[in-house]
């Protein structure tokens, strides 16, 4: 997952058309919106976050965008941190 000037590590532990679960690596309060990025599948989606608790949040997708090949520049963050972890 990225936000403007911060990554921190995932599991998306459920997917929809319309929303995901994420456990978080830590504690860590989430911005408003992120992008969450399926390094195995080379997509990133843009996400609204609806609740947090400790460790886990609910999000709701706004958007997705595969990040092999070229990328819309809002995507361009998270299309680079998906390269530093091994995308590609």
């Amino acid at each position: 997952m990225s936000a403007p000037s911060v990554e921190m590590a995932c599991i998306i532990v459920d997917l929809s058309d319309g929303g995901m679960k994420l456990r978080l690596d830590r504690g860590t309060t989430l911005p408003p919106e992120v992008a969450v990025i399926d390094v195995a599948d080379g997509v990133a989606y843009s996400a609204v976050v609806v609740w947090q608790r400790r460790q886990e949040a609910g999000l709701r997708q706004t958007g997705a965008v595969s990040l092999r090949g070229l990328v819309p520049a809002r995507m361009a963050g998270a299309r680079d941190a998906w390269l530093r972890v091994g995308g590609g």
